[in-house]
């Protein structure tokens, strides 16, 4: 008696291990340091798989546990999606859960992993990383914002000197100098990418120094943004769309399309590639879309579209240079 349920017990689980299989069912759990509704990072990544699995319908799942600040936490979520067998593909959305992927990856060489914002694979055949060259909407938002702007001087509130956070302010100030070299950019690194009332000081501290446009990065931008609606001043975004809560503040938002390596991955990862590669978000292949507000009047949209669409041509031919060798080039200059 022992031995027959011993033997059915087996065949449970191999049948279950079969079924699993063969479904054709591609499945993917993420973690993410904040809510997926953020309005910044974490949601564009869920934005993004929501999209996959509209795509993809019954041939898609995903699980995404949001809010998973503290590393040691996701740790936890990430060595149990992994043990289980379930995931073709696991996700760590966000830099500072590098250091676990590097550990626990090779301890799973038949699972893929996925993380960024880095390019760094660790060396690992079954790692991805992944980034967005945000340099590129925050130049294209740089020159807007300095073409708009009455006073001259631009207000950014950023996180932490690092990632694409940095790399979109790096090229939104580059940007409003090449738009208007006497453009004054003034910018504070709260330190964090959560704290927002200390994002809303650094915000009200700006336009009480003169700034008449004010731009961010993370999630805590919801402060500034409400600053930049408090003064009736302009708002551009990054990572994901800002458009509804900033209203009529709200001018441009650079949006990551995830989606666009996101389908990538998972052709890889099933022609038999768990990883070993980077990929980058760029205005060329789509990943990086800059979106205009709704809010604004038919003439300002027409103006601001075409002005989007001709610096993003000239960014991806290259008669466009984000960071120029000679910093004070200008259009004029280049003319």
């Amino acid at each position: 008696m022992k031995t027959r349920t011993l033997l059915l017990v087996v065949f449970a689980l191999v049948f279950s291990v079969a079924v699993h299989a063969q479904d054709d069912v591609f499945r993917v759990a993420a973690v993410a340091p904040s809510a997926t509704n953020d309005l910044a990072f974490s949601q564009s990544m869920f934005d993004a798989l929501t999209m996959i699995d509209e795509e993809m319908g019954d041939a898609f799942e995903f699980t995404f546990t949001e809010g998973v600040f503290v590393v040691d936490d996701a740790a936890v979520a990430l060595r149990d999606w992994a043990a289980s067998g379930e995931y073709d593909l696991i996700i760590a959305h966000g830099s500072q859960y590098g250091a676990i992927l590097e550990e626990l990856a090779p301890e799973f060489p038949e699972v893929s992993f996925a993380w960024g914002t880095d390019v760094n694979t660790f060396g690992l055949e079954n790692v991805y990383a992944y980034t967005a060259a945000a340099e590129e909407g925050g130049f294209i938002n740089g020159v807007l914002a300095a073409s708009i702007s009455q006073s001259g001087i631009l207000g950014v509130v950023g996180p932490i000197e690092v990632g694409d956070a940095k790399a979109y302010i790096d090229g939104f100030q580059a940007g409003a100098a090449y738009a208007n070299p006497d453009v004054e950019v003034l910018v504070t690194y709260i330190q964090s990418f959560s704290d927002v009332p200390l994002a809303t000081e650094a915000a009200a501290a700006h336009v009480a120094n003169g700034a008449d446009v004010l731009t961010g990065s993370a999630q805590m931008v919801v402060g500034p943004i409400a600053v930049a609606q408090e003064n009736e001043i302009p708002w551009f975004g990054t990572q994901s769309s800002q458009a509804e809560l900033a209203a009529e503040s709200g001018v441009a938002f650079q949006v990551y399309r995830w989606d666009v390596i996101l389908r990538d991955m998972i052709a890889n990862i099933q022609g038999g590639v768990l990883g070993g590669e980077a990929f980058v978000l760029t205005l060329e292949n789509g990943g990086l879309e800059i979106q205009v507000s709704e809010s604004l009047d038919e003439e300002s949209a027409s103006i601001i579209t075409d002005a989007i669409a001709t610096l993003t041509e000239g960014i991806v031919s290259g008669e466009v240079v984000v960071f120029p060798e000679d910093p004070m080039a200008t259009p004029e200059a280049g003319s």
